[in-house]
């Protein structure tokens, strides 16, 4: 094999497919980009067995062939370089030599055939998004993924196509977002599917505004192509939890406040809070509500008055500051509507007004107040 390119355009690709390669693996092999030639282009390839990022360059051809190097060590030389163009050769034994018109620089390869082959998109369903919707969509809900291995179905966003009505579903078991867009239609896949956060966190850097977006649909990945890139990643196969089931229907105590402020005083009362538990006290009352914090292992406690309309009985409920901040940062409107019960039932949290054509429903769980 041998190849000649660009440094910017070599650095550029690397750091494009840099997201599918694993910080740390065990597996020698994904610590790997997988160079081969195709017609007159250089394909990059990328995998952590979860996401691949396949990438293609046009670039000098002399020899076809396919080498797998190690993506640290290619990335650092790359990146040193002055602009400049760089020759790949690689010899019978998989030694890779890297020539510049200034240097020489020898690398152990490996052989492509341990190198992951790209995933197989199995009876393929066409889901087309708008990416304002999409973008959206991902926005507002990866932010309540869970991180516990222990519960894999909760590591992704649940997506529900319908006909006329798209809706992600991301939640913790702490908390839980749930955004419906109506202006979506169906290009014939109707079906729920978990998708993983890497590749949601992923997919807007890369959307255009002007073009929708195709994204297919198989048994075990899904798949999406740009104009030089493909990223597939694998689907969460896991039955995803009765979400429905836990909103509550009868939350008829409303609070309603300027959601910056609201952020602004849960931040500082929280900064005396349990580092660990990071409760804060939600005290509610017709004559005036006040949020406080106390932590008896280091004797500190705060407490600050805030203003929010409440007509209702006296109610104290707890809440992790942090969770909170979370949702109540990821509604757009000024003003923000809580909807509450008892101190040991979930919490609502809504805009004060919904988008156009979208619904956004927020949950928190509260915690036990210590008596």
């Amino acid at each position: 094999m041998k190849i000649t390119i660009t440094k910017q355009k070599l650095l550029e690709a690397l750091q494009k497919i840099s997201k599918a390669t694993p910080t740390r693996s065990t597996i020698p092999i994904l610590n790997c980009v997988l160079f081969s030639t195709e017609n007159k282009n250089l394909i990059l390839r990328a995998t952590d067995h979860e996401l691949t990022m396949v990438m293609s360059i046009d670039t000098k051809i002399d020899e076809a062939g396919e080498i797998a190097i190690p993506y640290r060590t290619l990335f650092d030389i790359t990146s040193a370089m002055p602009d400049t163009d760089i020759t790949f050769t690689v010899d019978p034994k998989n030694k890779v030599t890297i020539q510049t018109n200034f240097g020489k620089y020898d690398i152990e390869g490996v052989s492509a055939e341990e190198f992951p082959s790209i995933p197989e998109v199995d009876n393929k369903k066409e889901v087309s998004l708008k990416p304002a919707i999409i973008s959206r969509l991902i926005e507002k809900t990866t932010f309540a993924l869970s991180a516990d291995e222990l519960k894999p179905a909760l590591l992704g966003t649940l997506f529900r196509f319908r006909e006329d009505e798209i809706t992600s579903v991301a939640t913790d078991g702490h908390k839980l977002s749930i955004c419906s867009r109506r202006d979506y239609t169906s290009k014939g896949y109707i079906g729920d599917v978990i998708i993983p956060k890497k590749f949601l966190t992923i997919l807007p850097q890369y959307l255009s505004s002007e073009e929708d977006t195709t994204l297919w649909v198989g048994e075990n990945h899904v798949m999406v192509s740009f104009e030089n890139l493909t990223i597939f990643s694998r689907i969460i196969d896991e039955s995803y939890p009765d979400y429905r089931g836990v909103i509550p229907k009868e939350n008829d105590k409303i609070v309603k406040g300027n959601r910056e402020e609201l952020i602004a005083s849960v931040k500082r009362v929280s900064i005396f809070s349990n580092k660990s538990t990071k409760q804060i006290a939600l005290h509610l009352s017709s004559e005036g509500s006040k949020i406080t914090t106390e932590d008896p292992e280091t004797a500190s406690s705060a407490k600050e008055d805030i203003e929010l309309e409440y007509n209702n009985e006296d109610l104290i409920i707890g809440y992790n500051a942090q969770f909170l901040i979370d949702l109540l940062s990821h509604i757009d409107t000024e003003q923000v509507i809580l909807k509450l019960k008892t101190p040991i039932s979930a919490g609502l949290v809504f805009p004060e007004s919904q988008e156009d054509n979208e619904d956004l429903t927020l949950l928190i769980m509260p915690m036990r107040m210590s008596e």
